[in-house]
């Protein structure tokens, strides 16, 4: 790959994929799409239905982010679209990202991430699981990314 620039390195398109798109997959779609060049086409889904998190949205407001209105989805809800590459950041997420890899040629990469609805305690230590995670996400995303 010597000689090629960092645009002709990145993926036309990429879809981060989680348990629920409620909390993982949703803060690396708006932390990517910070670091990544417009014309990237950056999505998220889930393996299964989820519920909208009020800490997802709380550690992306420290960092000037919103999903807006935005509620998560599911792989199915996206089958139509193709993706370059697919991130997953769950152990389920990756076995239904190789599933697609049957009938679509694409890359898949698995950044095992954990799951901070698992912490339980005060609102401030639930609030440090979830900025673990958004920390570790911006620098993977930065690491894999940028040059």
């Amino acid at each position: 790959m010597a000689g090629l620039t960092l645009t002709a390195r990145l993926p036309r398109s990429i879809l981060f994929v989680c348990g629920m798109n409620a909390v993982r997959s949703p803060m690396a779609e708006l932390l990517a799409r910070q670091v990544l060049p417009k014309t990237t086409f950056v999505a998220s889904a889930g393996v299964r239905v989820g519920e909208r998190d009020p800490f997802v949205d709380a550690v992306l407001a420290e960092e000037g982010l919103s999903l807006n209105d935005r509620q998560p989805r599911t792989l199915e809800e996206m089958e139509d679209d193709y993706f370059d590459l697919i991130v997953t950041l769950a152990p389920e997420a990756h076995h239904a990202a190789l599933e697609l890899t049957r009938s679509m040629a694409v890359e898949v990469e698995y950044w095992p991430t954990a799951d901070p609805t698992t912490v339980a305690g005060t609102r401030e230590q639930i609030l440090a699981a979830y900025r673990d995670v958004r920390e570790r996400l911006k620098a993977r995303i930065g690491t894999r990314f940028t040059a």
